[in-house]
């Protein structure tokens, strides 16, 4: 039996942002649900099954309370797919609720939410936690949400720099061949973490703080022999790390220091005959109990919906 639903936002400011240019963010929810959405000013009729209604509702009033409690307003289709999976899985995500896992993060440049159950898990581990693996497929938000959570301690005086590193395996014996510079030749391998940190403080910021060393970015074999304190580490594709790396890097940990260790043991681009030292780590560490892990799968991914199921199709072929 059709219902219907009315809602009313006071507003008049928030209400572009909240229905999307062109009406779009609504467009979407009533593919998503099945539903019909009409808007009169700031008055929205909501028209279809009881059930996919409610959802309707909660997730437009969720993005509503974000708006008003943001300074930035951007919200997006993958927004609207968080509120849907927090939804799906039964688990509260208003952040005043007491069984409510969520987490906010206010960067210089804009609020990150996670928009998934796993997601809101990992930033509560990073919290908990002096060291975290956060493993799972491409697209689930391991470094992204790695950073934000790095950048929030900066930003708070929790830690004294930022130190983001990956392997640039993939130049192998092929980088002097390359042209440019070292710092030229690495940057596209670690190109990852300055979209990341674009994205969350002004340019100008981030340059001068790198210019003074407290944030660094730099290839894993620049690591070798330093003691990390007072840090906010991460070490990004750990897959393509091998054993020695990898002892070498998370024995760089110093005092008062975080670790974040990211990466998909099924996506290494190592030798076949060399096993990953992020395989092995996980082996070895997967006991100790000061140390978090988080697992994604294919429903953590925020991408395009299409990458999941291409996930899924890999999956299935490999079994």
């Amino acid at each position: 039996m059709t219902k219907e639903l009315i809602l009313e936002f006071s507003d008049n400011d928030l209400v572009p942002f909240l229905f999307g240019e062109y009406n779009d963010h609504l467009s979407y929810l009533e593919k998503k649900l099945d539903i019909h959405i009409s808007d009169r000013g700031n008055l929205l009729r909501i028209s279809g099954d009881e059930e996919p209604i409610g959802k309707a509702k909660t997730v437009l009033l969720s993005l509503y309370n974000r708006l008003e409690e943001e300074e930035r307003h951007n919200i997006t289709r993958a927004d609207i797919d968080g509120e849907l999976r927090f939804l799906s899985s039964g688990k509260p995500k208003d952040k005043n609720s007491k069984n409510s896992d969520q987490i906010v993060i206010k960067t210089k440049n804009k609020t990150i939410v996670p928009r998934s159950p796993n997601q809101a898990k990992y930033l509560k581990l990073i919290s908990k936690h002096d060291m975290v693996f956060g493993l799972g497929p491409a697209g689930t938000g391991k470094t992204y949400l790695s950073v934000a959570a790095g950048v929030d301690m900066y930003l708070k005086g929790e830690v004294e720099r930022l130190i983001f590193t990956r392997p640039a395996v993939e130049a192998g014996e092929n980088l002097g061949f390359l042209p440019g510079d070292m710092k030229e030749k690495i940057d596209p391998y670690l190109r990852p973490i300055y979209d990341a940190l674009q994205d969350m403080l002004p340019w100008d910021f981030l340059i001068k703080k790198m210019e003074i060393g407290e944030i660094e970015i730099a290839p894993l074999a620049f690591m070798r022999g330093r003691t990390l304190a007072r840090s906010f580490i991460i070490l990004d594709e750990a897959q393509n790390t091998t054993a020695a790396q990898m002892k070498m890097f998370l024995t760089r940990m110093g005092e008062a220091s975080h670790m974040v260790i990211t990466g998909d043991s099924t996506q290494t681009d190592l030798p076949n005959h060399i096993k990953s030292g992020l395989s092995e780590a996980i082996d070895i560490l997967g006991g100790v109990k000061d140390i978090g892990f988080m697992k994604f799968d294919a429903k953590d991914v925020i991408r395009h919906g299409l990458v999941r199921k291409i996930i899924n199709a890999y999956d299935r072929h490999n079994k």
